[in-house]
This record gives C-alpha cells, structure tokens and sequence, in this order.
C-alpha cells in the first residue's frame, strides 16, 4: 500500500462526513449512536484493506440501515428487549458478512450489471421513502414506531402533538445542509448542521429527546451472546442474513461503478465483496452495525484527493479519534438534529431521473420500477428486486418475440439474421486518424448495458467517434443510460459524437427524453454511415 498525503486528506474528509451520519443510523437502528460508529470504524477499515475499490469509503448506508431497522425490531419483538434479541441480531450481522464472502469467492460481483435500470431506481428511490418516513416522528420530537406501515398508520399523532422545538431543530438542519454549501463547500454541511444546531439546543436549553451517552472506550465484545439462541429462531436469521448480504452487495458495487466512472479506474468485484464481507463479520461481533459501500462519502473522499487505500484506513482511525475523545459531547445531540440530517439522505436517494422520465421511457421499463417501488416500501427489497428482475425479463422476452415477428413480414428471408462484417465500411484514408468506429448489433438493453460502457470507457482518443446503431432495434431504459453516459464521456474528452442508421424504436426513445437534441444535435444523426463520411469530408479535418 503506497502512502500518499492526498489519502490523508482524503481519509480526514470522509471521517468527518461520516461522523453524524453514523451517529444517525446508529439511532434509526434502534442499537444506539455507538452501533453506528463501531459499523464505520470496522467495516471501513477493513473494507477499505481487503476490497476491491481502493478509494472506497464503507460505513452504514440508508439501504442497510432501512433493513437493519426492520431486523432489529423484529428481533426485538420476538424476544422481548433488546437485550435478549441481542444473540440473535449479533449472529445476523456476522452471518451477513460471511455469506458476502460467499459471494466474493464464488464470483457472483460480476452480476451486478444484469440488474435493470428501472429495478435499481426504483429499490434505491424507495429506501429514500422509506428513511423520510421514519423520519417524521423524531423530527417532530416523537419516538418512532418500529415500521413503515406503523409509521404511516399514525402518522396524524405527532403532528397533533408537535414539539415545536424539535421542529425547528431538525429544519435548521435540512436547512443548513442544503444552504451551506453556496458559502464553502470546504466544510461538510452535515457536520455544520450536527454542530449549529447541537449548540442552539444546548443555549436555548431544549426539551428535546437527545441521543444519550455513547461508551467512550472500545466497543464490547458481542459474540457470546450467540450461545444463548435456540436452534428454533435459526431460519429467520439466515432469511435476514441474506438479505443483508444481497442488498450490502448491491449497495458495495453500485458504489464501486460510481468510483469508477470519477477515477477513469476499474474495480475487482469479487474482490470487493470479499473485503466487505469480512468488515461485516467482524463489526458484528461487536455489535456494529452492517454496511457497504457509502456513496456520498466515497465521492467526498475522491474529491478531497483520497486515490488509494489509505484513505479509508485513515477514515476509520479519524473516528475511532472521535469515539475515544468525543464521546461525553455527543450524548447532548438532539434527535430532531439527527432525523434532519436523515431526511436530506432520504431525498438524495431518491432518483429524480427516473422519476421525470417515468412517462418517457417504455411503458414495460416504468411498470417494472413503479412495482419495485412500491413492493421495497411496503413489503421487502429481496421480493422486490426478484419481482423487478422477473417482469424485466418476460417483457423483454415478448418485446424481442415482437420485433422477430415484425422483422420476418417486413424483410425478405434472412432478415433477421444479418450478415457479419459490415460491407459499406469504406474510410478514404485522410480520414483514419481522426475518427474511430463502434459497431452495436442488437438490442442494447439491461443485459449488455455495463458492457456498452466498459467498452466506451477503453476507447482511445480521437476527433470523431461513429457509433453505428443500424442494428440496434431496441433501447430499453438501461440502455438508454448507458449510451447517454456514454456519449457524455466522450464530449468530456473533446470527442464528437456521430450517430448513423438510427432505427425508429431508440430514435423516439432518445428524442422524448431530449437526448436529441439536447446532447445529440440531430445534424450528428446521419440515415447510414456513406452520409457520415461525406460530411466529415467536408469538414476538412486536419
């Protein structure tokens, strides 16, 4: 591991991000502040050690913590206290991690790029939902129910029994957060906002629910709680323990991608699951709370310089700082500050592409992420993303059943089958070096979409890029994302975007979701690739 001063930066950064933010899901947990900080102390070192994205930052997530939450009151509820359930919440966590492992070693990182788009927008826009929901109680200064649906169900209670102080709390906070970047983006704006308003609470002396004492010390080793379980309450535990797993795997990799397309690098999946899966154990023999991935805090710590491993090690040392030294202060965090900063999390999960392109985009691609929604918030993201994964994969099947059938009565035998090669590739020499050609042939949907984008990113450098779409007849959401993003890569690096045979299906698709003319200008369009060449001609390239 090379040491670089912008990791320290970078690991520095994070940690401060990352300190309110594990306080707060440490308390939507229902664990306790500390659960949260133990979560981002092991995982993210170990994470960052182990796994497979070098400038990841790992820690407790609104995904996870929308599932943990879930977990530990229904533990709770069978058990009587938290303290009882504590064996079985502590072998969850521990077996959520070994089961990532699983998944590491046994390569399944890779299928991370079969999930849909509308699949992916429409669990994470739900656990956006899900987190404001149960955010509603504390911020108006109430204790929360144990659920969504219990949520909604009384929801009229606390707004008829409002603390007022609370509320303005936990709005300074969303305001803060929100408003304080114009002024300097230098300083995270949670952290402003845990500060400011713990500190009005405090001069105004608040009646307000706070977040209590958080142990000082080292966290207490858990694991020996798992002895007094009986063989009965096993299943629900390995049921909880998966979905834990599959969703911080998710949550990891979606990551990862991101990181990726900032630094211009590729991460190793499997490796990552891995280094995943052993933070995950080994917080949960301490009672931290599972995690993945953090997206915001990984983006934090790029752009603060973090490039290497370091920077997450560094992250994790910054709050075991903070546990050691700052315990006694954060006890007087009010919650109403808490649920603030959880409300902001909320919104930025939301996804507001989707959202405004629902009516634009195929019909099948907005049924599939309207169900995922809805079946994330009030039943479970597993159901949901294996519903999501089933109804993409018949509608595709009958789309593509659909567009065989209209190929084989419009075109003459063999139609569907096109020849290989492409023969009317003819490229006058003063032109090849300035231009390079991708050749798509088939539909570019879901199943093809990281791909379309891993091969974008190896291209070289050019003038002109010719994607040759006369093969494409089909664009689904996922695939639509993937060429925009694409295409956006492209103009970042001074390279123009040509476009030919565009076929009538991606052409509408493009246009309703203002691709055209918005980042295609339809002049860039060419009905085959002999007009392409005859206009770069007369662009006289040098």
């Amino acid at each position: 591991m090379n040491f670089q001063i912008r990791d320290v930066f970078g690991g520095l950064t994070a940690g401060i991000v990352a300190l309110p933010l594990a306080l707060a899901f440490g308390v939507q947990s229902g664990m306790g502040p500390a659960a949260g900080l133990y979560g981002a102390i092991i995982l993210g070192f170990f994470a960052a050690a182990l796994g497979g994205t070098p400038t990841q930052i790992s820690g407790p997530t609104g995904p996870m913590v929308v599932v943990t939450t879930a977990t530990v009151a229904a533990f709770v509820d069978v058990f009587g206290s938290l303290e009882a359930a504590m064996g079985a919440i502590v072998l969850t966590f521990i077996l959520s991690g070994v089961i990532q492992i699983a998944f590491g070693i046994l390569r399944l990182g890779v299928y991370i790029r079969y999930i849909p788009y509308p699949v992916i927008s429409g669990f994470m826009s739900g656990i956006g939902l899900i987190i404001i929901i149960l955010q509603i109680f504390p911020a108006l200064g109430h204790p929360p129910p144990p659920g969504t649906e219990e949520t909604l169900a009384q929801i009229a209670k606390p707004f008829a029994e409002m603390n007022v102080t609370a509320l303005g709390l936990s709005s300074l906070s969303i305001a803060i957060i929100y408003l304080f970047p114009r002024i300097t983006k230098k300083i995270p704006g949670t952290l402003i906002a845990l500060v400011a308003a713990t500190g009005l609470s405090i001069a105004i002396d608040a009646d307000v629910p706070r977040i209590g004492d958080i142990p000082s010390g080292f966290p207490e080793f858990k694991a020996m709680e798992i002895f007094h379980l009986s063989a009965h309450n096993l299943h629900i535990i390995l049921s909880t323990a998966i979905t834990l797993a599959a969703l911080g795997s998710i949550d990891s990799l979606l990551t990862s991608v991101v990181a990726d397309n900032v630094t211009k690098t590729r991460h190793n999946s499997n490796r990552e699951l891995i280094g995943q899966g052993v933070g995950n154990a080994l917080g949960g023999l301490f009672a931290g709370l599972p995690g993945a991935g953090a997206t915001m805090r990984t983006l934090v710590n790029i752009r603060a310089g973090g490039v290497g491993r370091l920077s997450g090690i560094v992250h994790s040392l910054t709050l075991v700082a903070i546990l050691l030294g700052a315990g006694q202060y954060a006890a007087l965090i009010p919650q109403p500050v808490l649920a603030g900063i959880l409300i902001t999390v909320g919104i930025g999960i939301l996804d507001y592409k989707g959202f405004r392109h629902l009516a634009k985009v195929p019909k099948s691609d907005a049924i599939i992420m309207v169900t995922v929604l809805i079946l994330t918030v009030f039943v479970d993201l597993l159901t949901a993303v294996g519903a999501g994964m089933l109804i993409a994969t018949v509608l595709f099947t009958k789309r593509m059943s659909e567009l065989v059938e209209e190929q084989t009565k419009v075109g003459p035998p063999g139609t569907i089958s096109p020849e290989k090669g492409w023969p009317d590739e003819v490229i006058p020499e003063n032109l090849k070096d300035n231009i390079l050609i991708k050749h798509l042939d088939g539909p570019l949907f879901f199943g093809f979409a990281n791909k379309f984008l891993q091969l974008a990113s190896a291209l070289p450098s050019t003038k002109y890029l010719i994607i040759r779409m006369g093969r494409v007849p089909y664009l689904d959401q996922s695939g639509l994302y993937a060429l925009e993003d694409a295409i956006l890569s492209m103009e970042q690096r001074g390279i123009e975007v040509l476009i030919t045979g565009l076929q009538t299906q991606p052409r509408v698709l493009m246009e309703r979701v203002r691709m055209i003319p918005d980042l295609i200008e339809p002049e860039n369009i060419f009905p085959d690739f002999e007009s392409c060449i005859n206009w770069l001609k007369q662009q006289q390239i040098d």
